[in-house]
């Protein structure tokens, strides 16, 4: 059920919804050649057939428009970086939870697909203010326990995962020849390139051209793996949510 591609008519005969799924994408460079929109284009595939899965599984889960925009203050030195600030994000997400209050949708899924959009303070923030239990999932943290079966190094932008997932995808947006390797600078600090310590990283000095991990062994195959096992767990997950009942102890 895709909210974009509903009509009135539809929405007026069918059963209330019970879950919302709004996919969180960006829109940013992605090495030397995946498409700007990579991150719209996979949390929108996982989105649609996750929500799928879920309705004929008897679930009543409907899916959002994908926000094509995300917080990439760090990667603004590149052209045609669309930033949101975090505080831009958060008011966007906490308007749109209101609007599901008021057509009392009372449980949403936020289905994030940019690794820069940091939501747990948002769920956090809006929690003492609204009825709508929020449900954060980062989709490539849901299922990273397979990277090491599929992957020889998942990459962490524009690598091997996500070149794969496109090339599953969008194969005619991908141009192999032009990637380069995807090798990350180390900063001067130990502490920080142990992961002790935390930055927020300038990507033109993290990057040559954005990528970080290699793509090149990259294949479609292992998209469409990746992308099986993960609607599979989310369609699970969406079901039982729009299955289970809202009460004072909920989600316990």
């Amino acid at each position: 059920m895709n909210l974009a591609e509903l009509n009135y008519g539809q929405i007026k005969t069918l059963p209330p919804f019970e879950v919302a799924v709004l996919p969180l994408g960006a829109t940013e460079p992605h090495n030397l050649h995946l498409p700007y929109g990579t991150d719209t284009y996979q949390v929108d595939v996982i989105g649609t057939r996750a929500c799928q899965l879920a309705n004929e599984r008897g679930g009543r889960v409907v899916m959002l428009p994908p926000l094509p925009y995300g917080t990439e203050t760090n990667q603004m030195r590149f052209p045609l970086a669309m930033n949101l600030n975090p505080s831009t994000v958060a008011r966007v997400i906490t308007d749109i939870v209101a609007s599901l209050e008021t057509h009392q949708i009372y449980k949403c899924v936020l289905l994030n697909g940019h690794g820069g959009n940091d939501l747990k303070w948002i769920l956090r923030e809006i929690h003492l203010h609204t009825k709508v239990h929020i449900f954060l999932c980062n989709w490539y943290k849901m299922i990273a326990d397979h990277y090491k079966d599929l992957f020889v190094d998942a990459g962490d932008h524009a690598g091997e995962m996500e070149t794969s997932m496109i090339l599953a995808h969008h194969p005619d947006l991908v141009h192999m020849n032009q990637a380069d390797d995807g090798s990350m600078a180390k900063t001067k600090f130990e502490a920080v390139n142990r992961g002790w310590i935390e930055i927020t990283r300038p990507w033109h000095l993290l990057t040559t051209n954005t990528g970080a991990g290699n793509p090149h062994p990259a294949t479609a195959e292992k998209g469409h793996k990746l992308t099986d096992a993960t609607v599979e767990r989310l369609g699970g997950f969406l079901a039982e949510l729009s299955q289970t009942p809202v009460n004072e102890s909920f989600p316990y």
